[in-house]
C-alpha cells in the first residue's frame, strides 16, 4: 500500500529502541548511539562537550561496517564520550556545512568544535585511537 513506508520505519525504529533499552537493562551497559538531525544538531553539540558523530546512510556498505564499532564505543566510553548518528540522506544540511562528499565520516567535535574526522570504514581499535587521540585518554 502506498504510505506505509513511513510507518514500517517508525515501527523497526521502535523496536530497535525498545531492544536496545532492554539490552541495557540485562546487561547493565549505559550510553548508547544517539540520533542526530539537522533540527537537534546545535543542542546536541552544546550539551555534549565530547561528541563523536558518525555520518553515514542506509545504502552504504562501509556505514553497516562502522555501525557496530561505534556502538561498542559508544558503551565502552559512556560517560566520557557522547557518540551519535547522523543520516545523510536525511539530514543534507549537517553534510554540506562540513564538506561531507564520502562516508561514513566520523565528527570529532570538542566543546562545540570540530577537531578531527576520519573518513571510511576503520577497524575498531583505530578509531578508538583516533577517539583517545582527539580527546585524551582520561
Amino acid at each position: 500500500m502506498v504510505g506505509e513506508r513511513p510507518l514500517d520505519d517508525e515501527l523497526q525504529r521502535l523496536r530497535e529502541e525498545r531492544l536496545r533499552k532492554m539490552e541495557e537493562r540485562f546487561t547493565g551497559r549505559s550510553g548508547g548511539v544517539i540520533e542526530i538531525t539537522d533540527a537537534t544538531f546545535g543542542e546536541v553539540l552544546r550539551k555534549h562537550p565530547r561528541l563523536v558523530i558518525d555520518v553515514w546512510a542506509e545504502w552504504c556498505g562501509p556505514c553497516r561496517m562502522v555501525a557496530p564499532v561505534i556502538e561498542d564505543l559508544s558503551h565502552d566510553l559512556a560517560g566520557r564520550i557522547t557518540f551519535g548518528k547522523c543520516n545523510v540522506d536525511e539530514n543534507p544540511l549537517i553534510a554540506s556545512s562540513f564538506g561531507i562528499t564520502a562516508i561514513p565520516t566520523l565528527l570529532f567535535f570538542a566543546n562545540g568544535k570540530l577537531v578531527d574526522r576520519v573518513v571510511g570504514a576503520l577497524p575498531k581499535e583505530a578509531i578508538k585511537a583516533r577517539v583517545m587521540r582527539a580527546f585524551g585518554s582520561d
